[in-house]
C-alpha cells in the first residue's frame, strides 16, 4: 500500500509541474480549440507509454547505460523543443477562432506525442520511480498497472488544461492576444530545449 500510495503522489506532483507538455497544450488549445487540445493530451498519454515499456521491458539495460541513453534523449529532445518553440514564436496569427483544422488531429496527437516521448524529464520520472521506489518482487501486472496510471494520470490532467484555455471566453482573449502569447510559450520552449542541451544526468 505505501509502495502505491508513494507511486500516486509522485506521478501526481509530476504530472502538474509546469514543463514542456504544459506549454504544448497550453498553445493547441488556444489556437485550434478543445479538441486538437485533448488530442495533444492524449499524444502526451501515449508518449508516456513509450517509457513504461522500455523500462519495464530493458530495466537492467537502460540502468547500466543511463547516461548514453539519457544523452542520445537529451540531445534530440533538445532540439526538437528549440525547433517547437522557435515554430510557435514564428506563428502567424489566426484570424478564425474556429480555426481547428489549421493543424489535423493526427497532428495533435504527433506534438503531444513526441514532446513527452522526447523528454528526459518524463525519462528520468519514470526511471527512478521503478527502480527507486518500487520494489524488485513487484508483480509484473502491478508494475504495469502502474505504468497505465502514470499514462492515465497525464491524459486525465492535461485534458483539464485543455478544457480550461479552450473554454470560449478565455481562448477569445487569449486569441486577441495571441502574438505576444506565441512570444512567450515559443521563449519558453526553446529555453527549455536550450537547458536540456546543457544539463547534467
Amino acid at each position: 500500500m505505501g509502495e502505491f500510495i508513494a507511486v500516486i503522489l509522485i506521478t501526481l506532483l509530476a504530472v502538474v509541474s509546469p514543463g514542456a507538455d504544459f506549454a504544448i497544450v497550453t498553445k493547441n488549445s488556444y489556437l485550434y480549440g478543445r479538441k486538437i487540445g485533448v488530442l495533444t493530451s492524449l499524444g502526451i498519454s501515449l508518449g508516456v507509454l513509450i517509457h513504461v515499456t522500455y523500462t519495464l521491458v530493458a530495466i537492467t539495460f537502460v540502468m547500466t547505460y543511463t547516461p548514453q541513453i539519457l544523452n542520445f534523449i537529451k540531445y534530440i529532445g533538445a532540439i526538437y523543443l528549440m525547433y517547437i518553440g522557435y515554430k510557435t514564436f514564428m506563428q502567424n496569427p489566426i484570424l478564425d477562432t474556429g480555426a481547428t483544422s489549421v493543424i489535423s488531429p493526427l497532428q495533435a496527437i504527433r506534438y503531444g506525442f513526441f514532446t513527452n516521448a522526447l523528454n528526459p524529464k518524463t525519462t528520468l520520472f519514470v526511471i527512478s520511480t521503478y527502480t527507486q521506489i518500487v520494489s524488485a518482487i513487484t508483480p509484473k501486472t502491478i508494475l504495469l498497472g502502474y505504468g497505465l496510471f502514470m499514462s492515465l494520470a497525464h491524459l486525465i490532467w492535461f485534458s483539464l488544461v485543455s478544457l480550461l484555455f479552450s473554454s470560449i471566453i478565455l481562448r477569445q482573449k487569449m486569441l486577441n492576444k495571441q502574438v505576444k502569447i506565441n512570444r512567450v510559450i515559443g521563449s519558453l520552449l526553446f529555453l527549455l530545449g536550450t537547458a536540456l542541451l546543457f544539463a547534467k544526468f
